[in-house]
């Protein structure tokens, strides 16, 4: 009889998937979904084949050091490695996977939902008939700015950045981006798409921002307070990415100075936690980490796990495998 790989999932999956890991390995579950400690984690790591983390679960170099001789793989839930340290893994023989490509669209749907609802001030319509404030209509209330004809800078045009230039020009906003390189021809033709290869000139001219790429080290802070003070005293800003891209505080202090429009943010730089600050502000549309967050994307995310992780025990390579080179 083969010896199933023992597989540790760090928190609760959908009940199809985690049904289809207990048939294919020796899966330990996190019934109650509370996220594990560190120490939770440290011993985790020494007594599993593979181990399930999400982006709640903080895998540095000094937790990578206690894992066993039978780890030999991460299957992570999730596109965004940030939280792992790929390279001390990699140097521990430690193969990292993700799950790419599967929340696209959910993510872009978000974005979108941000782009449309901040500027037109939807939030503060609900808040008002919440209330009870709402008196009837009126020619100048809750006056908002129009989508259309607005310029829309995408900062990362991968796969998601892409996704929300589609939903963009269907509505009819001028697509600009930044990228570390320019996206092929055909794509750049089909979305209208204006490169900018320095972000401080886009930041400049653009009404509206958005923020589709990756937290590494290089775009920790990516848009600094040096940066925000080159947006228009018009322009919005939307994150569906990573918090730790924008200088939260200075992005706080900008829209409570009204040196910029709005937000909508979906991610923060110090999750859970949430500024406070921000909390109180009318011109702002706060969401608790939810762009990715449909039944289909979840399943798929477990799917694509499973599949890595088979791969991996049959043998081959995974076809997720994460290289450090290329973060």
């Amino acid at each position: 009889m083969v010896t199933k790989p023992l597989v540790i999932v760090t928190r609760k999956l959908p009940d199809a998937i985690e049904t289809r890991m207990r048939e294919l390995f020796d899966a330990r579950l996190n019934v109650d979904d509370k996220p594990m400690s560190p120490a939770e984690l440290a011993e985790a790591l020494k007594v599993a084949d593979v181990l399930v983390p999400t982006l709640t679960d903080r895998l540095d170099s000094r937790l990578l050091a206690q894992a066993g001789e039978k780890l030999k793989l991460i299957a992570n839930f999730g596109t965004g490695v940030d939280h792992i340290d790929v390279e001390s893994a990699r140097s521990r023989g430690v193969i990292v996977t993700n799950t790419p490509g599967v929340l696209t669209e959910d993510t872009a749907d978000m974005t979108m939902a941000l782009i449309l609802s901040v500027p037109r001030r939807i939030t503060e319509g609900l808040d008002s008939l919440r209330a009870g404030e709402w008196g009837g209509w009126s020619p100048t209330g809750l006056l908002g700015r129009r989508i259309y004809g607005k310029r829309l800078g995408i900062i990362g045009m991968g796969r998601i950045g892409q996704a929300v230039a589609r939903r963009a020009r269907a509505f009819g906003l001028q697509i600009h981006y930044h990228n570390r390189h320019k996206v092929s021809a055909p794509v750049e033709e089909t979305l209208e798409a204006t490169y900018w290869e320095s972000l401080d000139q886009m930041l400049a001219r653009m009404d509206i921002i958005s923020v589709n790429c990756p937290h590494t080290p290089a775009t920790f802070h990516l848009l600094s307070a040096r940066r925000l003070q080159l947006l228009q005293p018009h322009a919005y800003v939307v994150n569906t990415a990573r918090g730790e891209i924008i200088d939260e505080n200075a992005l706080t202090r900008m829209l409570i100075n009204g040196k910029i429009a709005g937000a909508g943010l979906d991610v923060f730089e110090h999750e859970p936690a949430v500024n406070p600050k921000l909390l109180n502000l009318k011109n702002v549309l706060l969401l608790p980490h939810m762009g990715s967050a449909t039944i289909e994307g979840r399943v798929d995310m477990g799917e694509k796990v499973i599949i890595n992780i088979k791969t991996f025990v049959d043998g081959h390579t995974p076809p997720d495998r994460v290289i450090p080179s290329m973060l």
